[in-house]
């Protein structure tokens, strides 16, 4: 994605909160790793837009408390073979 990284930040919270997206899920869309996904919107996020942040941020707690739930759904789908 082209453009400055506190616009990246934006478009990728707004995605994410728009989704309801996950890390993974926005940096496959956005075409960049998880780490610059995480990276933008926990450290460049907050300076940029405050507002914006605490929206994303009930996203990723959301994400974080429900990850368990996935890889068990995961792990189920790998080993019943679907």
């Amino acid at each position: 994605m082209q453009g400055s990284m506190e616009q990246r930040a934006c478009a990728l919270a707004v995605y994410m909160i728009e989704n309801g997206a996950t890390v993974r899920q926005a940096a496959k869309r956005f075409g960049i790793s998880k780490s610059t996904v995480h990276k933008d919107l926990t450290s460049r996020l907050p300076t940029v837009n405050s507002s914006l942040y605490q929206q994303v941020r009930e996203v990723l707690d959301q994400n974080k408390a429900e990850r368990h739930l996935r890889g068990g759904m995961a792990t189920w789908r790998k080993y019943r073979g679907n």
